[in-house]
């Protein structure tokens, strides 16, 4: 069987149409001639590409060492070539200074308190050039407490499978997602299993507004459905963009 990681899975599950939808956000609010973007938390950069193919300057930073070689193997594959960087979010340092800094697909429900939000806004102010812009998503309350708790989808075809569980937790507006690879060995008729455990969590969007507004940035516009409409109550994702 050949060797497969849950980076290369989690990357091949992910819907072409976000990455475009995302793509038109971030053009209708930022000018290819603006200066230089960072992709906070930019897993195997497809996002990245994208902004790269269409005139923008690209950097890109993940945490994990998987995704940046599969980042790194996109750029081989397509001939378009931007640097990444291996570090944590809440560390920007020996970073420069950024026109842009964006951070997409829910990257920073990922961290683990409301303190570690407050580094990042904090970092990413600090990297911004003046009158710069910070554009991210994240999971609303409304998804985390009336969509996501035992949310359930299961996928297969001849060749795998894919079971993804979610369960609410002790945290407020956190929860845990179970998502489980299940691989056939054409050779051998066998299955190769993948299982990870993703923990997220959110805040009510009046939190989000103060603690950005608190650091500093002057404007801070947030809308739904890729900003396409404005909040509901039953708006699943609130994507913001931040003037410094």
């Amino acid at each position: 069987m050949n060797y497969i990681t849950f980076a290369q899975l989690y990357d091949q599950l992910m819907d072409p149409e976000i990455y475009e939808s995302w793509l038109e956000y971030f053009k209708q609010r930022v000018s290819p001639n603006s200066g230089m973007v960072l992709d906070l938390g930019c897993g195997a950069g497809a996002l990245t590409m994208q902004l790269k193919k269409a005139g923008f300057q690209m950097e890109g930073l993940d945490l994990s060492d998987e995704m940046l070689s599969l980042a790194s193997e996109r750029m081989s594959r397509a001939n378009v070539f931007f640097p990444v960087y291996q570090a944590d979010m809440t560390d920007l340092n020996g970073l420069g200074q950024y026109a842009v800094v964006v951070s997409t697909l829910d990257s920073l429900c990922y961290l683990a308190n409301f303190a570690e939000l407050g580094k990042v806004f904090r970092e990413v102010y600090a990297h911004l050039k003046e009158h710069g812009k910070f554009l991210f998503d994240v999971h609303s309350v409304y998804q985390m407490e009336k969509v996501f708790p035992d949310y359930m989808y299961n996928y297969q075809d001849q060749n795998e499978a894919f079971l993804w569980h979610s369960y609410p937790t002790d945290v407020s507006y956190g929860i845990e997602h179970e998502l489980t690879f299940f691989i056939k060995d054409q050779a051998t008729k066998n299955y190769q299993r993948l299982t990870e455990h993703h923990y997220e969590r959110t805040y009510p969007l009046a939190n989000y507004i103060d603690l950005l507004k608190e650091v500093g940035f002057k404007k801070v516009e947030v809308k739904a459905d890729f900003g396409r409409s404005s909040v509901k109550n039953d708006s699943t994702r609130w994507f913001f963009c931040c003037d410094k």
